[in-house]
C-alpha cells in the first residue's frame, strides 16, 4: 500500500498572498488557505505581511470584539485590522456604494469612528481610558464594511478573523458627533436592512465602550511597531451588531438626534491595480 504523499505547509507569506491577491481580483476563496491560526501572533504575522503586500496605504484601524468563550484561550477581548485610503468613503446625497465580493463575506456594521489627533509616543505601551480620550480630536458616526473573501471568516474564530485585515472590507464617514464627551454613551442607534430593523443599541453595547477600543489600539499598536498617528481613524466596534448583507442590499444606519448612514450594497469589481 503506498503512503500518501505529506502536504507542505503552507507558509504565512502564501497566506497572506491569498487573501490579498482575492481581494484585489474581487474573488471568492473556499476555505482557508492552509493552517488556521490558533493564536494572536501568528494571525498578526499574517496580517503584517498582507499590509505590506496591499498596493494602498493604512489610514485607519477597525477594532472589533471577541467572543467572551474565545477569550482565556487567545488572551485578549479585542483584534485589530487595517483600513486602506481606497477603502474609505464619505457620505453624500446618495446612499454609499459598498462593494461585497460575491461568493465572500460582507455585513454592515454602524460604529463610531475616532480619529486621532496627534501622533502617539511609540515608547508608550500603556494607556488609561482619559489619556486615549485625550488622544482624540474628533468623533463621527458611520459605518464599517465588515468583507473578507472568505465566506466563513467568522464560524473560524477571532485568530482567522485578525490574519485577514481583521475583516475589513471599508469604512463609511458620516457626520460629526459634536460634544462627543458628553452625548456618545447616550446616543441610540439602530440598523434596517432592506426595510427591517435588524439591531439596536449604542456606545455601551460595546464592552467597556467605544473608548475601551481607542485605548486597546493605542497600547496593541505600540507593541507592534505601528504607533498611532495623526489623523488615524479608528472603528470602534460594532454597536447594534453585525449584520450580513448581498449586493442589492440597502442599509440606513440612524444614530438617534445625529444623522444616519445610508448605504446600497454592489458586487465588487477588481481593484484598480488588477485593470
Amino acid at each position: 500500500m503506498t503512503a500518501a504523499p505529506l502536504q507542505t505547509p503552507i507558509s504565512d507569506q502564501a497566506v497572506a498572498e491569498t487573501f490579498v491577491n482575492a481581494r484585489l481580483a474581487a474573488r471568492a476563496v473556499p476555505g482557508y488557505p492552509g493552517d488556521a491560526p490558533l493564536q494572536m501572533a501568528r494571525s498578526y504575522a499574517i496580517q503584517d505581511a498582507a499590509i505590506a503586500l496591499y498596493p494602498d496605504r493604512v489610514v485607519g484601524w477597525k477594532v472589533g470584539g471577541v467572543p467572551p468563550a474565545q477569550q482565556p484561550a487567545l488572551g485578549i477581548h479585542r483584534l485589530a485590522g487595517a483600513i486602506f485610503a481606497g477603502n474609505v468613503w464619505t457620505t453624500g446625497a446618495a446612499p454609499t456604494p459598498l462593494p461585497a465580493i460575491e461568493g465572500g463575506f460582507a455585513a454592515v456594521e454602524a460604529e463610531f469612528i475616532a480619529r486621532i489627533g496627534a501622533d502617539a509616543d511609540p515608547a508608550k505601551i500603556e494607556w488609561t481610558a482619559e489619556e486615549a480620550a485625550d488622544q482624540i480630536d474628533a468623533v463621527f458616526i458611520g459605518v464599517e464594511l465588515a468583507g473578507s473573501p472568505l465566506s466563513a471568516i467568522n464560524d473560524l474564530g477571532s485568530a482567522v478573523v485578525a490574519s485577514d485585515f481583521g475583516n475589513n472590507g471599508g469604512l463609511v464617514i458620516g457626520p460629526e458627533l459634536t460634544d462627543w464627551r458628553e452625548r456618545m454613551d447616550a446616543i441610540q442607534v439602530e440598523t434596517i436592512i432592506d426595510g427591517v430593523s435588524v439591531g439596536k443599541g449604542g456606545a455601551p453595547s460595546l464592552a467597556g465602550g467605544a473608548l475601551e477600543s481607542v485605548r486597546f489600539l493605542l497600547e496593541h499598536c505600540a507593541r507592534w511597531g505601528r504607533p498611532l498617528t495623526a489623523g488615524t481613524l479608528v472603528s470602534t466596534g460594532a454597536v447594534t451588531g453585525v449584520h450580513r448583507i448581498y449586493a442589492g442590499s440597502e442599509s440606513t444606519c440612524v444614530f438617534e438626534g445625529v444623522g444616519e448612514v445610508r448605504c446600497s450594497v454592489v458586487k465588487a469589481a477588481p481593484h484598480p491595480s488588477q485593470v
